[in-house]
């Protein structure tokens, strides 16, 4: 769990898994810089990272679940499901009281696991390049 953007080979490994899941690198690390109270959680096999979460806080009270995938291969063995435990573990612990996320309908397995861990869709909307977005919430118990 990092409290900053992660250094080395760790952050190298973020990068290239989030190429491998959306096809770029989206300027992250430029992204992940103006973000408050960023938070990074990895699930790791050795020193390789199979998975992360990254998130922020939109306030005192809510927290936005941002960006998160799994390696291939890694997949079906209830990474994604541990670190979104993880990270609602920790955001209760600090007091947030929800926690929001956005996802597409090409990103089922996302939707569905956060439709099993409590979230509920909220609203949907096209974004400027046309894309439609589901929002979800979640309240934690404090």
């Amino acid at each position: 769990m990092y409290h900053s953007i992660p250094n080395g080979y760790v952050l190298k490994d973020i990068l290239e898994l989030h190429k491998d899941i959306f096809g770029t690198s989206d300027d992250l690390v430029n992204k992940m810089t103006s973000k408050s109270q960023l938070l990074v959680i990895t699930a790791m096999d050795g020193k390789n990272i199979i998975g992360y979460k990254i998130g922020y806080a939109l306030d005192r009270d809510q927290f936005y679940s941002w960006l998160g995938g799994v390696r291939i291969n890694y997949r079906k063995y209830g990474v994604a499901s541990m670190l979104m435990d993880m990270q609602h573990r920790y955001l209760i612990e600090n007091g947030y009281s929800s926690i929001q996320t956005k996802t597409m309908n090409k990103w089922r397995n996302m939707l569905v696991l956060n439709i099993k861990n409590g979230f509920d869709v909220i609203n949907t909307y096209t974004d400027e390049k046309g894309l439609h977005k589901i929002v979800l919430e979640k309240k934690l118990i404090n």
